[in-house]
């Protein structure tokens, strides 16, 4: 594949490249890679979601006793219902 850039763009890589002591494409190809790592990308994100370890039962069961000591009691009254009547 060859890809045609303008020729300041062409002169910056020049630059990276010689200050890097690595060839233009290495430089390029670096740059291109590193813009696929970043986190916005759909593809790392879904890599990293897969990557997350898994809880254990233990901690299951600990989260789920959590929400539970933090429930609050159900009102069948509602917010309104408590004002007298007009």
């Amino acid at each position: 594949m060859t890809i045609q850039i303008p020729d300041d763009l062409a002169r910056g890589l020049e630059g990276l490249a010689a200050t890097q002591q690595k060839s233009v494409e290495q430089v390029a190809l670096g740059s291109l890679r590193s813009f696929f790592d970043q986190a916005s990308s759909p593809e790392c994100l879904l890599r990293a979601v897969r990557e997350v370890p898994h809880p254990s039962a233990a901690a299951l069961d600990d989260l789920e006793a959590a929400l539970a000591a933090a429930r609050l009691p159900v009102r069948n009254q509602g917010a309104f219902d408590r004002w007298p009547p007009a």
